[in-house]
């Protein structure tokens, strides 16, 4: 395993009844294999499901035979789904990170660089090692640090100077001050070290290990054989397809080098940064028709009709009724979810890390690129932080560059936070709600909150009834005063 890498098994569901009769001479094998076991059964046994958890936990090799015939020769990898693990992993870099969280279904809580000091946490990659690449990237990723710790103590001087001229009291201060971190990651690597806790049922955990098999960088690939070491011995029979089959080996590579792709260049200026390639016609009258298809039990196609023949007053006071009564944390009904919204994106490594959290969206980035230019903080330049910063931008780019010719499933690592990628992305309007409702929101990140501003607005041009609410928390009382001409019933 990698220097430093650390992977714990932090616990797992066990049976409560079974957990109730432990003691200290307990010889019980302690599995999360026998709830498994015993809901499998609840589909063709007339036994009470308690009857059933009893007699998985008292045959507990039956239990597992039993699960390995359901996953493997009926098919049946939902009952895998009840078996849940937690994990500790430490020591895993940001761009190993970003491939594990790529899984949907999993949670993870990832330490910030956002709110969390630094102190020169970067990983030099194995394959690196005894190559003359390895001085070149100790040398850049040194050079990172140190401008990150710089950078932190700029701008906190600079942000406590603001707070002294605006009289905020302490707390407002600190908080103020709290904002340099944010601002001087843009400078740290992708191979900054980092840690998260991550819970994930045995089906997904086995679709992890696929996928990590099939990494191009070694610690993605330690970290998958760890995990399964880890779970093997508690969970034999619930982990069965561990390896990549051969059509997940062939789909990576299946369109490479079909079409000539030119050399990426770097976009003019912000504003073409992002772009919607997709939205719905009629999405108002979309949601409309869901709803009375619904309510009334008639076909889309009636509901679509009677819609059609409302006029604009009359579609803007069924949209008014909706949302009356609306507050700032409740969530638009899944009506909401038919008409869906893509958008090409451009973003910065920072503002990725924040929009892969949105898990239930499609999201399909491409590889870190240079040509794309970057993003810097605007506090760069009062700080006299920008040329600096450009210098180092360079240096980088540089040694990727080196790094690439040679080594290409490594070059990404020297890239910083503000290096940027390009994201197909694609949301429903009911998770375009959640993303805006949270990135919007006046103490989210500012590079984020840049791309939920946008899209929000973009929104509100395709669908101004359905979109009526749409806007981060700190403004909803507002946005909600200024539709109805009253206060909801809880403030912020």
């Amino acid at each position: 395993m990698p220097k430093n890498l650390d992977i714990r098994l932090a616990g797992f569901n066990i049976d409560a009844d079974l957990m109730q009769s432990l003691d200290s001479g307990s010889t019980h094998t302690l599995t999360p294999e026998t709830l498994s076991a015993a809901y499998a059964r609840i589909s063709r046994s007339a036994l009470s499901i308690d009857e059933l958890r009893l007699q998985a936990r008292r045959e507990v090799a039956r239990a597992r035979q039993s699960n390995s015939r359901i996953i493997f020769s009926m098919g049946h990898h939902s009952i895998a789904e009840h078996a849940v693990f937690n994990f500790d992993i430490m020591g895993l870099s940001r761009l190993a990170m970003e491939e594990i969280e790529t899984m949907r279904l999993v949670s993870f809580t990832e330490k910030s660089q956002r709110y969390v000091r630094l102190n020169r946490d970067t990983m030099i990659p194995e394959e690196l090692s005894a190559t003359p690449l390895q001085t070149e990237f100790a040398r850049i990723t040194s050079e990172q640090n140190r401008f990150y710790a710089d950078a932190l103590e700029m701008i906190e001087n600079y942000l406590s100077a603001q707070a002294a001229a605006k009289k905020l009291d302490k707390a407002s201060a600190k908080q103020l001050r709290n904002l340099a971190k944010e601002d001087a990651r843009y400078g740290l690597p992708l191979a900054t070290r980092g840690q998260l806790g991550m819970t994930i049922n045995a089906r997904n955990l086995e679709a992890l290990l696929r996928r990590a098999a099939l990494s191009g960088l070694r610690e993605v690939r330690e970290f998958g054989r760890r995990l399964y070491e880890l779970v093997q011995p508690v969970a034999p029979s619930l982990i069965l397809f561990p390896d990549p089959s051969s059509f997940d080996r062939k789909l990576a590579h299946a369109l490479s080098g079909i079409f000539p792709v030119p050399e990426q260049t770097a976009p003019c200026d912000d504003t073409a940064l992002f772009s919607m390639v997709e939205a719905p016609r009629y999405g108002d009258d979309v949601v409309l028709s869901a709803f009375l298809s619904r309510i009334h039990g008639i076909s889309r196609n009636s509901a679509a009709g009677l819609v059609n023949n409302l006029d604009a007053s009359q579609k803007h006071s069924l949209f008014m009724k909706l949302f009356s009564g609306m507050e700032f944390f409740d969530s638009v009904p899944r009506e909401f979810e038919l008409p869906f919204f893509s958008f090409d994106l451009v973003v910065s490594a920072s503002c990725f890390a924040q929009l892969k959290r949105h898990r239930m969206a499609t999201l399909i980035p491409s590889a870190y690129d240079p040509g794309l230019g970057f993003t810097m903080p605007e506090v760069f330049s009062p700080t006299g932080l920008a040329d600096r910063f450009q210098k180092l931008i360079e240096n980088t780019n540089r040694i990727h560059k080196e790094i690439s010719a040679s080594l290409p499933a490594l070059s990404a690592y020297v890239l910083t936070n503000a290096h940027r990628r390009r994201v197909i992305l694609k949301m429903n309007l009911r998770e375009i709600f959640h993303f805006v409702r949270l990135r919007a929101d006046q103490h989210a990140q500012w590079d984020i909150r840049n791309l939920a501003l946008w899209m929000s607005g973009k929104v509100r041009e395709s669908m101004p009834l359905a979109a009526l609410l749409l806007c981060g928390k700190s403004d909803f009382v507002h946005q909600y005063e200024s539709v109805f001409h009253q206060k909801p019933q809880h403030q912020i």
